[in-house]
């Protein structure tokens, strides 16, 4: 996933909302850190594509100002807001060497991956930093 830009807005844990509820434009999924041990909070924004390719997936939800979720977040995103979610197969950012990459089912929680070309739904998301 993509840094975080000197743009993003930077939330302290106390204020943070319960999960559900709105936070910078989207509903608050829950805490994971980044791969360099960073605490974020993560947002799914309320846009919702359908029958895309995994690579359109990742062009439309850099254009909502989000990313598609890692697999940890796409599976966040079934465990804390399973009722926002579409019960299909939903893109995540990771591939899956060359031709293929992961998917989360939002009806089930599995996931799996299928060929680039394929194409299902995504989601977007937006990470936002916390202040030490």
């Amino acid at each position: 996933m993509p840094a975080e830009s000197a743009t993003t807005p930077i939330v302290s844990l106390a204020s943070l909302p319960p999960i559900g509820d709105q936070l910078e434009g989207g509903a608050f999924a829950g805490l994971t850190s980044t791969a360099d041990g960073k605490h974020v909070a993560v947002v799914l924004l309320p846009a919702k594509a359908q029958d895309v390719d995994w690579k359109a997936a990742m062009a439309w939800a850099a254009e909502q100002g989000g990313e598609l979720p890692s697999r940890p977040v796409a599976a966040l995103l079934y465990a804390n807001l399973k009722p926002q979610l579409t019960p299909r197969w939903h893109w995540t950012c990771e591939a899956d060497g060359a031709s293929y990459a992961w998917h989360c089912h939002f009806g089930h929680g599995y996931q799996t991956s299928s060929h680039k070309s394929y194409e299902g739904c995504a989601v977007a998301v937006r990470r936002i930093p916390l202040a030490a």
